[in-house]
């Protein structure tokens, strides 16, 4: 089985948020790294997305990334 994305490795919590109105993506691993959208499936590709650049920022700042979570999956 080939390995996931790295995006598609982190923990992604999405929940409807009144105050923004929106449904908020929390990547659980990445400070300050999230997502939003009018839908779920928008808030889980913006957070993709945040992710993509979270990690290219990094690399550029030779920051470390931090590792997804263990996987529940085996």
């Amino acid at each position: 089985m080939q390995r996931p994305d790295l995006e598609d490795r982190y923990e992604i919590t999405i929940a409807w948020s009144d105050a923004d109105e929106a449904f908020v993506a929390l990547i659980t691993e990445l400070p300050y790294a999230g997502g939003h959208g009018d839908t779920q499936e928008e808030a889980l590709a913006s957070a993709k997305e945040a992710i993509r650049a979270y990690v290219q920022v990094a690399q550029e700042f030779g920051k470390p990334i931090p590792e997804p979570k263990a996987s529940l999956v085996s």
